[in-house]
């Protein structure tokens, strides 16, 4: 099927059906997002809600984050869109039959939240760890869950507003890293079709506002503690205020000449988090993050970025309680080192195996 020159997969046809005969009218709907939400979980969260509101009616609907936005621009796409996001821990979960997963899976979420049991999954990650829902879709080959839910948006037939067309082309945006990033036809498809309608101003506005000053302090630590070689980048920065430090951080190096992938990490409370970050050509880094940290801790993701999460007392277990920048550095390189050795591994087993290189 072609709705307004974007195709729709006949998956989508199919799952929206499906999806359509599982809600009730004026059902109540819960949809949750992971960690401090990107524009891709916020727009893709949007979309599903005027769905099931447009299609079948919905008593009531809420917004919930496992953790507080932080980063500026996401701040300020929130309030443009009009919406309060929860904290999930301030929910009554049980007060809503729908609970809906965006742009994450139940395997991401900690121990704490394992309770959460969603009859609805929408992701765009590779598929991790074992559970279950009662429908899901999951295609990691998109760049942005936005350019997926545009489809079923689609399907249902029902008039974008304006904000929502904005909201979806900013997840896009950004989930792709202007189509710097892993992008598939679809993906770009949905992006043109929003542009007709999108108010292009307001994202220049909220892509104009991005780092705070306080941020600063975290570039001026990368810039004495980065270490280098043969174009990768890895830095350890201590204690940050949030995850978004080392996505900012790594972007930033990401730019710099001569560097085809970045690993910047940071104790945020009582977890470790590693954000990735490559050109997406050299490197997988979905595939580093998993092979290098996989067995300590929760994440993944695509080519060009990546996030993993290993509990705190994990990593001290593994350091003796020793946190220094000069210990968490040699922590860093030796399973980056592993991933790496095993990597050449396999190259060399591709290459015995056929007598020239699979690349």
């Amino acid at each position: 099927m072609k709705i307004e020159s974007i195709p729709i997969k006949k998956e989508t046809e199919q799952n929206f059906k499906k999806l359509m005969d599982m809600v009730r009218p004026d059902d109540s709907l819960l949809l949750i997002m992971h960690g401090s939400p990107d524009p891709d979980a916020i727009a893709s969260a949007m979309a599903l809600r005027e769905i099931i509101e447009r299609t079948k009616g919905l008593d009531k609907c809420a917004f919930v984050s496992t953790e507080p936005l932080v980063r500026q621009q996401n701040i300020e796409f929130v309030f443009a869109m009009h919406l309060h996001i929860h904290l999930i821990n301030q929910m009554d979960l049980s007060a809503y039959r729908l609970i809906a997963i965006l742009d994450a899976q139940p395997s991401f979420f900690r121990d704490e939240l394992k309770a959460i049991k969603p009859l609805i999954v929408f992701d765009h990650h590779p598929r991790e760890d074992q559970w279950q829902a009662d429908w899901e879709d999951i295609r990691p080959n998109y760049g942005a869950l936005s350019s997926i839910l545009t489809e079923y948006l689609l399907c249902a037939r029902v008039k974008i507003p304006r904000n929502l067309h904005t909201a979806l082309l900013y997840g896009i945006k950004t989930d792709t890293g202007n189509f710097d990033r892993d992008t598939i036809f679809e993906d770009i498809s949905a992006y043109s079709y929003h542009t007709k309608y999108a108010n292009m101003q307001l994202i220049r506005h909220i892509e104009l506002n991005q780092t705070p000053d306080r941020f600063l302090k975290y570039y001026d630590h990368a810039y004495h503690h980065m270490n280098s070689f043969r174009g990768r980048r890895i830095c350890y920065l201590g204690n940050i205020e949030s995850a978004d430090v080392c996505v900012q951080v790594a972007d930033f190096y990401l730019r710099l000449i001569g560097t085809y992938y970045v690993v910047v990490a940071g104790i945020v409370g009582d977890r470790f988090i590693i954000t990735f970050r490559g050109d997406g050509y050299r490197q997988n880094c979905g595939a580093i993050a998993q092979r290098a940290f996989g067995a300590l801790g929760k994440g993944g993701g695509h080519r060009s970025a990546a996030r993993m999460e290993i509990p705190l007392d994990i990593l001290k277990e593994r350091l003796g309680s020793d946190l220094s920048q000069s210990n968490v550095d040699r922590f860093l390189f030796k399973n980056l080192k592993r991933h790496h050795r095993a990597n050449n591994a396999k190259h060399e087993y591709h290459k015995n195996d056929t007598g020239k290189e699979k690349l």
